[in-house]
């Protein structure tokens, strides 16, 4: 059963931590307090059929060190004793890595809570600066990460204490409001009538994008894959493919800035994920920052507030790490979210 209000309390060493998203999943083992976590290969959900044989054949079976404890973090929300993952098939279930894997506590956190954790555990040589002023050292931010899907947090300082707000962000509703854009959203792809954030704002929605605008303007789109699309749009070799990028990072503005407003993000926004790496040259090239700050009548006050994308490749276990060697520096909540063997 979970094990109530013990977010104070240490956890045990070796300790393993684990940031699984939908496609691939990375691991760490943290020793000690001072050691620097080792990482592990990064493994593909789709080469193992549960979590637990991931993590039995990538990451026990190679090294001598034996977790006591456990921190997962993992893309989708945290319910019950058999926690779902959003896309992909594993099932996280607790009690029984502990009594397979030998663990004898095991903390199970969303994925965007451990990016949230990660604004404050990286240092400036892992952020890429995209304009505003300078951040406020213990203002709110705002963590926004399309990948797989479209993971959003928020980041709050209140007595002395990081406390990472985990949510669903990435679904929320998202529309046109220009002339292209009316031309274009018709022919994105709805899930039940509506599209949100996720259905542009990932790597599936980059090729929804990409879709939509040649349906538009009656084209044959060239390429099938995220990959193909972004390597073209970067390379100037296709114009389709570099006006869906353009557009990515246009609407990924107006998202970032809305959440931004909403947290009052005076400490800056956070882009992170293998997109927001890759494609950091077209973020640079002044759309998305004008998206971002066009939010009359509050234009002044989003140009001050600053974007960067975060492009450390493992930041999410940074954060993890950081976590697991201090709890107590982090007001995260773990009622029903810890399983401790009894």
């Amino acid at each position: 059963m979970p094990y109530p209000h013990d977010s104070d309390m240490v956890l045990d060493f070796p300790i393993l931590i684990g940031d699984i998203g939908g496609t691939n999943a990375r691991f760490a083992i943290v020793v000690d307090s001072y050691a620097e976590p080792r990482e592990f290969p990064v493994v593909q959900t789709a080469d193992y059929p549960t979590i637990d044989d991931a993590i039995q054949n990538a990451v026990l079976d190679q090294t001598n060190v034996l977790p006591r404890s456990a921190v997962l973090a993992i893309a989708g929300p945290v319910d019950g004793d058999e926690i779902d993952l959003t896309n992909c098939d594993w099932v996280v279930r607790p009690n029984q890595m502990m009594d397979t894997l030998g663990f004898s506590d095991v903390v199970v956190l969303n994925d965007f809570e451990a990016q949230a954790l990660a604004v404050v555990a990286l240092g400036e040589e892992h952020l890429e600066k995209i304009g505003g002023g300078s951040a406020e050292t213990v203002g709110s931010r705002v963590i926004l990460g399309p990948g797989t899907g479209l993971g959003v947090a928020g980041l709050v300082h209140a007595r002395r204490t990081w406390i990472p707000i985990p949510g669903e962000g990435g679904h929320v509703d998202i529309g046109p409001r220009t002339a292209r854009d009316e031309q274009v959203f018709p022919h994105i792809e709805k899930i039940e009538g509506r599209i949100s954030g996720e259905q542009i704002l990932c790597g599936r929605g980059l090729t929804n994008l990409y879709r939509a605008i040649a349906a538009a303007d009656d084209v044959e789109p060239r390429f099938i894959t995220p990959v193909e699309i972004t390597t073209a749009a970067l390379d100037h070799s296709d114009k389709t493919a570099v006006e869906t990028l353009d557009l990515f990072a246009t609407y990924l503005g107006r998202l970032a800035g809305d959440l931004a407003l909403i947290f009052m993000s005076r400490g800056g926004v956070y882009l992170t994920g293998g997109i927001a790496q890759k494609i950091v040259p077209t973020l640079q090239n002044g759309k998305f920052r004008t998206a971002f700050e066009d939010k009359a009548p509050h234009s002044d006050l989003m140009a001050t507030i600053p974007v960067f994308a975060i492009t450390h490749p493992m930041a999410a276990l940074t954060g993890i790490a950081a976590y697991a060697r201090t709890p107590a520096r982090f007001g995260v909540e773990t009622a029903g979210r810890r399983w401790r063997k009894q």
